[in-house]
């Protein structure tokens, strides 16, 4: 029999608000030194591939069962469909169907559940008392700022603005070299400074590296990237290197 997780150690106003102050610390160094990647990291599917096709294999065999007798059986007659459309669809799938629906919501339900572990229903409230900027932008929340979960594995969302969210969302894509709003966003930069891509590289490579030298205001436009799309000079430069010849 399923029983939901419980968190036998509850934590008060104060202990919520000192949990999370440390945590947005945690993950203010983490965008700092390790990049923007850290924020949103997820577990490969092929991890569960074998447990995934387990339930498959469960919810085919139910609804083949369920499909020829009993409740289910007799919602289906009681939902009929046209002649035509009922050829087409065996009660096994029809059942199918809405055993993937069930569990899609029992799924909703307990992935909500696991948002409560530790701050209860309180998460955006108590955010709102911690953080007072996006930490992705360093800039201010704004207009309806977003819960983020940086990893899925029960840890509470961090809170950040509209914009922080979405160049979250894009990192993979950033990082593949496909199109995205974000590379647009540094042309745009680059059209608006009149600055090549070859300063933006020798910018980034000083700010790795105080050492190297680098054209006048090279550096000064890396920096202007980095604050307007929140990537880290490595960043930009896998990024630089996928899209130019520099």
């Amino acid at each position: 029999m399923y029983k939901r997780y419980e968190n036998k150690s509850q934590l008060d106003k104060n202990q919520k608000i000192k949990l999370l102050e440390e945590y947005n610390q945690f993950y203010e160094n983490e965008k700092r030194t390790k990049g923007i990647e850290k924020l949103n990291v997820k577990m490969p599917r092929e991890v569960f591939e074998n447990i995934l096709d387990e339930i498959g294999t469960i919810l085919i065999e139910k609804a083949n069962d369920m499909s020829k007798n009993g409740l289910v059986k007799d919602f289906l007659e009681h939902n009929t469909l046209p002649i035509s459309m009922s050829k087409l669809l065996p009660d096994d799938f029809r059942t199918f169907c809405l055993l993937l629906n069930a569990l899609k919501q029992w799924v909703s339900a307990e992935s909500a559940a696991t948002d409560r572990y530790l701050l209860g229903g309180t998460a955006r409230e108590t955010c709102r008392k911690v953080v007072k900027k996006c930490i992705i932008t360093d800039e201010a929340l704004g207009k309806d700022p977003q819960l983020h979960h940086p990893v899925r594995d029960g840890r509470p969302p961090i809170l950040i603005s509209k914009k922080g969210h979405e160049l979250i969302e894009n990192q993979q894509k950033i990082l593949n070299g496909n199109d995205d709003p974000i590379w647009e966003e540094i042309k745009s930069i680059r059209k608006t400074r009149n600055m090549s891509w070859v300063q933006l590289h020798e910018g980034c490579n000083a700010i790795l590296d105080n050492k190297i030298k680098c054209r006048p205001n090279a550096k000064s436009f890396a920096r202007t990237v980095i604050r307007e799309t929140g990537l880290g000079a490595e960043e930009i430069l896998q990024l630089l290197d996928s899209k130019t010849n520099t």
